[in-house]
Formats: C-alpha cells, sequence, structure tokens
C-alpha cells in the first residue's frame, strides 16, 4: 500500500505517518525530513535546502524528485511507503508516478488533512522538541510533566525550528493553497483522494485514516 498524505505544514503529516509506520510497517518518506538530514549532514544539497526553507520557498522539482527516488530504492519492495508533504505541485505529481513506475509501484490513496489557518499558525508557531532526543512538545497543547525538564530523557535544553514562526508558515499556507491544492482534482479524477478534518484530535483523525486505508 502506498499512500499520500497531503496537508500544510503543521497540519499532522509528520503525526500521523509515525502512526501507520507502526500500525502497517510503512515507511515514511518525508521530503522535509529528507532535507533537514541533508542540512545537518552540510552536503551542497543540504546548503541549498537550508537557504530555500529559511525562506519558507519550495525546493526544485528535479532535485526533489531525484533524492526522493535515491530513499526509495533503498527500501524493500513489500514495504508500503507514505509521502508526506510530497507532491506539491503538478509537475511533481508527473515525476512521482515515474518515480513509482519505474519501481514497479501504484498509488492506493491521497489523504488530504484540511486545516484552518489561523488555528495551524497557533499550532505551529507553539511548538518545540527536545534537543537532545527529539521528543516534541508545544506551548498550550502538550508541556512536559515538569517544567523545563524533557518527559522522555530528562534533558533540559529545548530548541524551535527556525521556520516555526508566524510569517513563514503563512507564506507556506499561501504556497499549498496556490500550489498544492490545484494537484487534488488530478488525484480526484483518479477516485483516490480523501479529505479529513485535520482540527480534529490526532486520535479522531486517526481512526478517519485506518476508516478509509482498511
Amino acid at each position: 500500500m502506498n499512500i499520500i498524505l497531503l496537508g500544510p505544514p503543521g497540519a499532522g503529516k509528520g503525526t500521523q505517518a509515525t502512526f501507520l509506520v507502526e500500525k502497517y510497517g510503512m515507511v515514511q518518506l518525508s521530503t522535509g525530513d529528507i532535507l533537514r538530514a541533508a542540512v545537518k549532514a552540510g552536503s551542497d544539497v543540504g546548503k541549498m535546502a537550508d537557504d530555500i526553507m529559511k525562506a519558507g520557498k519550495l525546493f526544485p522539482d528535479e532535485l526533489m524528485a531525484e533524492i526522493l527516488g535515491e530513499h526509495m530504492d533503498a527500501i524493500p519492495a513489500d514495504k508500503g511507503l507514505i509521502f508526506d508533504g510530497y507532491p506539491r505541485t503538478a509537475p511533481q505529481v508527473a515525476l512521482l508516478d515515474g518515480l513509482l513506475s519505474a519501481r514497479n509501484r501504484t498509488l492506493d490513496h491521497v489523504i488530504e488533512l484540511v486545516v484552518d489557518e489561523d488555528a495551524l499558525v497557533a499550532r505551529v508557531v507553539g511548538r518545540y522538541t527536545c534537543a537532545n532526543c527529539g521528543d516534541g512538545y508545544h506551548d498550550v497543547f502538550k508541556q512536559p510533566a515538569v517544567a523545563g525538564t524533557c518527559d522522555k530523557c530528562g534533558a533540559h535544553e529545548f530548541k524551535r525550528r527556525p521556520d516555526d514562526n508566524e510569517e513563514t508558515v503563512r507564506t507556506r499556507m499561501a504556497e499549498y493553497r496556490a500550489k498544492t491544492e490545484p494537484i487534488l482534482p488530478l488525484y480526484d479524477a483518479r477516485g483516490l483522494v480523501s479529505r479529513v478534518d485535520g482540527m480534529a484530535s490526532i486520535e479522531d483523525v486517526t481512526d478517519a485514516i485506518v476508516a478509509i486505508v482498511g
């Protein structure tokens, strides 16, 4: 089973992908995570990605497809794939079709997490992680049980992603509306699209996705 999770940054795609990985043994391919790993490694692609992400822009299509294809090649053929945040534009739809076809894979579901922009801004701007283990927290929705101490590893340092700010989030929302929403009719025409209320509780969103994928 190969699926696409769509929705603007902060819609909860990563959270739901983690659940699908655990329940179905699928492999999550998050273009954001892939690029952040390249940034951390300090590669040429990483340096380019760092500049682009800080500006809230989208990564060049052909280069992203090449990187994604390399990751797909390393995954066993019997493992289902979750595309988290990709494709985002009509040209990327065609590129993904080619990536899948070349590896004898088919696309089974396209699930869009539908969100409210103002609520999403509040969700994204408030999130932060443990600097040691990466456990996620939020100023409003999920604070550590003991202030200043990570629940998971006990560390005391936390960090926020530099692109988790209102200006960047709204820029990405505008990008999503302008470029990604138009790809939905392409998948609607194939009968692949299902829509889920991304502002519902994590559990309710998960239940809705399970009902879709079976």
